[in-house]
């Protein structure tokens, strides 16, 4: 007789947060704090093997399931940081839920302070992961004020791309939007996302960024959100920027 196949287990922290519950971290310290209990015992080992779908974990007294993941869209404003806490004490994008009670949602993918624009966030840790993943996942647009009038070679340069700090930095495509007698508008698409990638590209050629926006993910353009505004995302937004794994090679 064959013998049946057992589910794959995991550690309890990690099933907290793939079930979109709250961060691994802050699962760990609930964990270690005697808030989670499996199959009626309470466990302080955030590394307690257990199976993604098992039905018999518990936190604060209540079923540890989640069947409704949250998907939104933010505009996020300039001088916030995209972090949950800031051990520097300086405002953070979650200023902008304040009062929504909008239960635990990580940022997908990250905007730095001096940033703008689109910055999605989600409870579903395995739809972020296929958003971010730089094979697969969709680009992102970006609309650049920078300090000089780029020719026809520099944004030729942008796209070959350049070496910095041991990184392979490049643009998937750049052009310009417009010009001033100083300065001007590039748009550039990116198909991955490395630490301040635009920035330290155009640097790299002599350029300072002076306003940088996030105006596109994918499909998904900011449209006229309001700064500091956000809206949830439709079905159908959710599935173009990530496609769900059994569907991907439909």
């Amino acid at each position: 007789m064959k013998r049946a196949t057992r589910p794959p287990r995991y550690g309890l922290a990690r099933v907290l947060s793939k079930r979109g519950l709250c961060s691994r971290s802050e699962a760990e310290r609930r964990i270690r704090d005697g808030r989670v209990r499996v199959d009626g015992r309470v466990v302080r080992d955030p590394e307690f093997p257990v199976a993604l779908d098992a039905s018999g974990i518990e936190l604060d007294g209540g079923s540890a399931r989640t069947d409704v993941h949250q998907y939104l869209m933010l505009n996020k404003p300039r001088g916030l940081v995209t972090t949950v806490r800031d051990e520097r004490g300086r405002d953070t994008v979650y200023r902008c839920f304040d009062g929504a009670d909008l239960g635990w949602i990580a940022p997908v993918g990250r905007l730095d302070k001096a940033s703008e624009g689109l910055l999605l966030f989600s409870s579903d840790s395995a739809w972020a992961a296929r958003v971010t993943d730089p094979d697969s996942g969709p680009h992102k647009t970006y609309h650049v004020q920078v300090d000089g009038l780029p020719d026809g070679a520099l944004l030729a340069a942008l796209a070959r791309g350049v070496e910095d700090a041991g990184e392979w930095l490049r643009a998937t495509s750049a052009r310009v939007l417009r010009c001033g007698a100083r300065n001007a508008w590039l748009e550039i698409v990116l198909d991955e996302g490395r630490n301040r990638q635009i920035r330290r590209l155009l640097a790299a050629h002599g350029l300072e960024v002076l306003r940088l926006v996030r105006v596109a993910v994918g499909g998904l353009a900011l449209g006229e959100l309001p700064k500091g505004g956000w809206r949830p995302l439709g079905l159908d937004e959710v599935k173009a920027l990530a496609p769900p794994a059994d569907s991907a090679s439909d």
